[in-house]
């Protein structure tokens, strides 16, 4: 607690006791007491931090190296890079596809990992579940554009052809 909530703490005990002390007088509530309860109720601390998501702390003992407590997020991003220089460089065909379903399974063990590992350090962005739902379906997404891809398309789902073929043409 800062200085200043500490002050403000002992200024509603001081203001609390004054509106007994006035009310055991008076032997009823008063006009006083009232705005006591009033001033008590408007009154708030500053917030100057927000809370950290639920399981965002280190995933490793801190006096492990920074690459090391953060581990579930360089997994994910090392898994996404891959995919990412199979896209680029493209050393067979059809790497297009599979370089964008590793970026899209890097994104379901994020939400895996999310799920099962107590502590995923800066993985955590939000809530468990917001970031499980999150990488979840942006991982099942990419993964299923990915099969769908043309030329020669590795999943055919006819109803998102239908839909694609309505909005194209």
């Amino acid at each position: 607690m800062t200085a200043e909530g500490a002050a403000g703490a002992s200024d509603d005990k001081a203001v609390e006791r004054e509106a007994t002390a006035v009310e055991a007088a008076a032997g009823g509530e008063t006009a006083a007491v009232e705005a006591a309860k009033r001033a008590r109720r408007r009154r708030f601390g500053l917030t100057t931090d927000t809370a950290p998501p639920e399981g965002g702390g280190r995933a490793a003992p801190g006096d492990a190296s920074a690459p090391a407590r953060q581990w579930p997020l360089l997994s994910v991003l090392v898994l996404a890079g891959i995919g990412l220089v199979v896209v680029g460089v493209e050393p067979f065909p059809q790497s297009f596809r599979v370089g964008a379903m590793l970026v899209g399974v890097a994104l379901l063990i994020g939400a895996v990992m999310r799920r099962v590992v107590p502590s995923v350090g800066m993985l955590a962005v939000r809530s468990r579940f917001t970031d499980m739902i999150t990488y979840g379906v942006m991982g099942s997404l990419i993964v299923l554009l990915a099969l769908m891809v043309q030329p020669r398309p590795w999943l055919r789902i006819p109803f998102l052809e239908d839909v694609l073929h309505l909005t194209v043409t």
